[in-house]
């Protein structure tokens, strides 16, 4: 029998903008697999081969790769018993099974989460974060990442990013002359094919500000789960403030190698300020998420 849902509290904004944005990149990829099925009318099984394979490897393997990359270390309750106590609290509250635990050696204060479902799914805090934060702000935090597995949009940006990846890596070949240089451009279908890179940026740029939207709104909707189902949205709040107070004093070099994982992360790398930094930001200002968690202390004081 299927599990019955965790007690974090739901979120039909996020759900209704999971399933529109999944509504959109999937009519997009439709269409950006039709135009290279109409350019490249002789290697239509070769196209569907790579972008199934892409597809999947995404889904399959991104989760793992993410977290490769951020240098998570799965630790057991013996060697980090107080991680392990507070996500055992977190997971009695929500009734939720226990993810991976994990820890990443990096002085950059942060977590994230992986995992498409529950089962897969894995929480991990930096070395930075646990020296930092006190324990209560710790499980704020770490309750903020659990949200993520609950509600699974972990899985959905995952798929979202897919067509993304694709779109920048057919822009890079074609521009490097992969497809302009296959075909004279007089014909129709050689024009077809000097519109490839320019269809193909479009399309990587719309994805990409349709991940952004959904990423800052999550990001929202996670903060607001984690306060509510700790009953101390103050304890976020001081955590998001400390954290983004740090990394101010964090290495530029050490900033810059947690950047390209800002997605993932609870506080990014780098906090735009500009307000055009802010259209292209995976995460909603310090400033909305502090106002959010004040109005929801205020709600649950009354």
């Amino acid at each position: 029998m299927p599990r019955a849902r965790s007690r974090y509290a739901p979120d039909r904004g996020l759900t209704g903008r999971m399933v529109t944005t999944m509504f959109l990149i999937g009519l997009l990829y439709v269409v950006f697999v039709g135009v290279l099925l109409a350019a490249l009318r002789g290697s239509w099984p070769v196209i569907l081969i790579i972008t199934g394979g892409l597809f999947i490897a995404q889904f399959w393997f991104s989760d793992r790769i993410a977290a490769y990359g951020m240098g998570a270390r799965e630790v057991t309750p013996e060697q980090a018993p107080e991680l392990h106590g507070t996500i055992d609290r977190i997971c009695a509250l929500a009734d939720m099974p226990k993810p991976k635990v994990a820890i990443a050696e990096s002085d950059v204060p942060n977590a994230f989460a992986t995992g498409r479902s529950e089962k897969t799914a894995l929480v991990c805090a930096t070395t930075g974060l646990l020296r930092r934060l006190e324990p209560e702000e710790l499980e704020g935090v770490l309750a903020h990442e659990m949200s993520h597995v609950a509600h699974r949009d972990v899985a959905v940006m995952t798929i979202a990013s897919f067509l993304g990846v694709l779109a920048g890596i057919i822009t890079r070949i074609a521009l490097w002359g992969g497809f302009a240089r296959s075909r004279p451009g007089n014909d129709p279908a050689g024009i077809l094919l000097l519109l490839i890179p320019l269809i193909s940026a479009v399309v990587y740029a719309i994805s990409f500000l349709l991940t952004r939207l959904l990423s800052r709104y999550r990001e929202l909707s996670a903060d607001r789960a984690a306060a509510l189902l700790t009953g101390r949205p103050s304890a976020l709040a001081s955590a998001l403030t400390k954290v983004s107070g740090q990394m101010a004093r964090i290495p530029t070099e050490d900033l810059r190698k947690a950047e390209p994982y800002n997605a993932f992360y609870f506080l990014p790398a780098f906090s735009a300020k500009e307000s055009i930094g802010r259209i292209f930001s995976t995460h909603p200002t310090l400033e909305q998420r502090l106002d959010q968690l004040s109005r929801i202390s205020t709600d649950l004081s009354h």
